[in-house]
């Protein structure tokens, strides 16, 4: 009997789950590559699951119209995903951006502090993570402005920071969102739920007021 009581607690030891081990924000750091799929939530690591080709092109579609748009009116720097913001905890946003003046917390491999935008694709995966926990974090790290894009609702909700909360400024599956972080930049949001979606220069030229024929030419001459 004794025997079988030994064995029975020395199985239930051996199938229990592993407590994951706590780790600094700097061994994280150490730990991951450019490629893990990982967040630093509360000292433990948060694995999650590669994204949709649909959730990549968009993803992709934004990083190009505004990278492209902030280094034309040289107004600070994109990072797409994989790059930490490091907040409380550190989270990896599909996009953010840094504005020229706070330059200063761009480290090699994280953004220590709030970027002044962060967009986040929404998937079924993470929805719960961008809805709830995320943008609460956002909010009292003091990130100014939130998009969140949701491809499978075709819907796209725009916050900003006001007392500490965020506001919606937008939301919806059609019209134009005007940024804060980004002077002079607009979005039509039906963009976003073209498929294919739009060349970033036909956007840009959109959004630059320069006739479509022109952008055409530019665009057929770069084609050869």
């Amino acid at each position: 009997m004794f025997a079988d009581d030994l064995r029975s607690r020395l199985l239930e030891v051996l199938m229990a789950p592993a407590s994951p081990r706590k780790m600094t924000y700097d061994e994280f750091l150490a730990w991951a590559n450019e490629d893990t799929l990982a967040e630093w939530v509360d000292g433990e690591v948060v694995m999650y699951s590669p994204a949709s080709n649909r959730h990549q092109d968009l993803a992709r579609f934004l990083t190009s119209v505004l990278g492209i748009y902030v280094e034309t009116h040289s107004l600070g720097v994109i990072r797409p995903a994989p790059f930490q913001m490091k907040l409380e905890r550190g989270r990896e946003p599909d996009l953010l951006f840094v504005a020229s003046g706070h330059l200063a917390r761009l480290k090699e491999t994280y953004l220590d502090g709030p970027a002044d935008l962060v967009v986040e694709v929404v998937s079924p995966e993470s929805v719960g993570r961008d809805r709830g926990e995320k943008f609460y974090e956002y909010a009292q790290g003091g990130v100014p402005e939130y998009w969140l894009i949701d491809p499978q609702m075709e819907w796209g909700e725009f916050y900003r920071l006001k007392e500490g909360r965020y506001h919606l400024a937008f939301s919806g599956r059609k019209g134009e969102y005007h940024a804060l972080a980004l002077p002079g930049f607009w979005l039509r949001v039906e963009w976003l739920w073209q498929e294919p979606l739009p060349h970033p220069l036909r956007v840009l030229g959109e959004i630059a007021g320069v006739e479509p024929e022109v952008v055409e030419r530019f665009l057929q001459a770069l084609g050869g």
